[in-house]
């Protein structure tokens, strides 16, 4: 539980830190103090290397966290990433933080993978709405054409979506706006979509979904919050987390859920 609302911005957090830190106890003090003089380091380590830092227990960190009105690290931590220019690190600054962890060995950073991708299929039947998986098969098994949309991380997914379904005689159509060509008048009445974006959202992405949406086209997206824009267009949404490690994110509990979805489409059909 939140002691108070959660900040909606930076500012916003910064005036709450400046607000409640003069009148917390010593362990929670110290968070607040290392916070203030190093919230570049919040969008890209883990709240285990931010309580060391600190000095102080994880626990106390997450206490911290709920004071600050959020639910937990994850969540102060995605509005730090939010707020990141293009929303996350680059490249550049996630290899620099793993060689400043000493983290740079092909072993150890397998373990940490592996452990990341274990969390994130933990999580994925919570985060995951039965009813709304229900609906998406529903959608797609009954859509004329299905077209899928994922462009840069989300690609993968994309691509293999459209494979899979291709193998099991699906009509599919996948989307990659290669050459900056716009097929969307591909997209017809009875047809429908799938979108995969993750925060930071793909822009090309999110105007098909509102160009198709306003044609009256039905959208199923896989995404990574339940709150996003994809929701306000009418989308069916699939919410997958992943873990991450460094601030890079594998794509374990989405690949398991495409897998699945393509799976349950391809065997809807039959019926």
């Amino acid at each position: 539980m939140t002691d108070a609302a959660a900040p909606a911005t930076v500012r916003e957090f910064e005036e709450k830190l400046l607000e409640v830190a003069a009148s917390l106890p010593k362990r929670l003090k110290q968070c607040a103090d290392y916070v203030a003089a190093n919230t570049d380091r919040i969008a890209v380590s883990t709240v285990a290397e931010m309580a060391e830092a600190a000095g102080v227990q994880p626990s106390a960190f997450m206490r911290f966290c709920q004071i600050m009105g959020f639910s937990g690290y994850s969540e102060m931590q995605r509005l730090f990433r939010d707020n990141y220019v293009g929303g996350w690190p680059d490249y550049s600054t996630r290899l620099d933080h793993l060689r400043e962890m000493g983290e740079h060995s092909g072993p150890r950073l397998l373990a940490e993978f592996v452990e990341a991708g274990r969390a994130s299929l933990e999580n994925l039947l919570k985060s995951v709405d039965p009813q709304s998986l229900e609906e998406a098969v529903d959608l797609l098994a009954s859509a004329n054409l299905v077209h899928i949309i994922g462009l840069r991380r989300s690609f993968p997914v994309a691509s293999y979506i459209a494979y899979a379904l291709e193998k099991m005689q699906v009509p599919a159509m996948l989307h990659s706006v290669a050459g900056r060509l716009d097929s969307s008048a591909a997209i017809r009445p009875g047809d429908a979509l799938l979108a995969i974006t993750f925060s930071p959202y793909s822009a090309e992405t999110l105007d098909l979904v509102e160009a198709v949406r306003g044609r009256g086209v039905a959208v199923v997206a896989l995404t990574d919050t339940a709150v996003n824009p994809l929701r306000k267009m009418g989308a069916t949404i699939l919410t997958v987390s992943e873990v991450d490690f460094g601030a890079f994110r594998s794509l374990s509990a989405t690949l398991c859920t495409a897998i699945a979805l393509s799976a349950a489409v391809g065997a809807r059909r039959k019926v």
